[in-house]
């Protein structure tokens, strides 16, 4: 008997079978707190996906080096821009998905709706999650 697999399809079993008897990784991570600039005790499940989501839309892709990138949202750039309110309705659902769709625990982005107000966006995101359904709002 071989130490390694003998062709591909060996190795393509033992992938999956890996993948399909991994744990599922803990989602428990540190409570932040947006609006006061605090970060508290733990938070889990459903919170700790609401408070990814909101920190993936709120960090601009490609402007820290500790994330790679494709972490962050790219509505930052729309900021200041010369280009017009229609292109700018129709880009953030499209920057906004990107932002959320790469995480593990989201299943499908159901609806995302932007309100502008003044110069504030609001943008609220429906996620089906491992979790269930998540929703949440950010404010730009």
């Amino acid at each position: 008997m071989a130490l390694t697999p003998q062709n591909d399809t060996d190795l393509l079993d033992a992938y999956l079978e890996a993948e399909i008897n991994a744990p599922d990784e803990p989602s428990k991570t540190f409570r932040l707190d947006f609006n006061q600039y605090r970060i508290g005790n733990m938070t889990d499940k459903k919170d700790a996906l609401k408070q990814a989501i909101t920190k993936a839309i709120l960090t601009p892709r490609s402007y820290y080096r500790i994330y790679n990138d494709y972490y962050g949202c790219e509505l930052w750039d729309l900021i200041g821009s010369d280009v017009t309110d229609a292109y700018i309705d129709a880009e953030i659902p499209r920057m906004v998905r990107e932002a959320i769709e790469y995480d593990d625990r989201i299943n499908v982005v159901n609806n995302i709706s932007v309100t502008r107000s003044g110069d504030a966006i609001f943008i609220s995101v429906e996620v089906d999650s491992v979790f269930g359904d998540v929703g949440t709002e950010v404010v730009i």
